[in-house]
């Protein structure tokens, strides 16, 4: 796939994303490809830029999954990708409840994994992903091997993608109710009762633990200030 002129420095730059109007159509027609195919992105000159996948009914065309790949991007570069993700989240955490892969920020744009001990909750919200679901399945299984794995496919965003929304259960049972555990800076480790089948997105947001560890400062802070108005005769 080709870029028109000057539409590479974004990508050389860093960025993951190949927008539909970066693309230079008459060199490489978008509907020559096949929805969801790994293609090799070029500069105007024919420089490579990377691998990627593509969805040529989309306006992110591309999402950049490699560099520099000379062999296919299957299961054993899935688990490459997977194990560096799972090492940093554990030396993170202090159990093993945390967002084990967080898309592009992993190298694995339209990926998310939730783990919850030994319970997997993923999300695919890419044509690119949706044809590698079996590869992730036996990455997941070759990295962690985790009891369950639930793949939550119920995303609205996957309608921009053209991919219908379901549940599906990979392998294990899923147990009505999961403890999901999340501990507090110098303080308790909190328990949350969460749905994992039914409950929105993966079952909990791993991703704002940061931001509820900030929050008994402000809500002492708060409080104070309230008194201090009630006093005042503001409230």
């Amino acid at each position: 796939m080709r870029l028109r002129r000057g539409e590479d420095r974004r990508l050389r730059a860093g960025h993951l994303w190949v927008f539909s109007n970066e693309i230079d159509v008459a060199a490489t027609p978008l509907a020559s490809f096949e929805p969801g195919a790994q293609v090799r992105v070029l500069s105007d000159r024919g420089q490579s830029l990377g691998v990627a996948y593509l969805n040529p009914a989309t306006l992110i065309a591309a999402r950049i999954l490699a560099r520099d790949a000379e062999r296919p991007l299957r299961r054993k570069w899935l688990a490459e990708r997977l194990r560096p993700a799972l090492a940093l989240r554990e030396s993170c955490s202090q159990s093993a409840h945390y967002r084990w892969v967080f898309g592009g920020a992993d190298g694995l744009p339209g990926l998310v994994l939730d783990r919850y001990g030994d319970i997997v909750v993923g999300q695919i919200a890419t044509l690119g992903m949706e044809r590698l679901q079996a590869e992730i399945e036996a990455a997941i299984r070759d990295v962690l091997d985790p009891a369950v794995l639930l793949w939550k496919n119920d995303s609205g965003a996957r309608a921009l993608e053209g991919l219908p929304e379901r549940v599906q259960l990979a392998w294990g049972e899923m147990p009505e109710q999961v403890a999901a555990l999340e501990h507090l800076p110098a303080g308790p480790t909190l328990t949350f009762s969460v749905d994992l089948t039914g409950g929105q997105k993966t079952g909990w947001f791993f991703d704002q633990t940061f931001n509820r560890s900030l929050l008994p400062r402000f809500i002492r802070a708060g409080a104070r200030r309230s008194r201090r108005a009630l006093r005042r005769g503001y409230c």
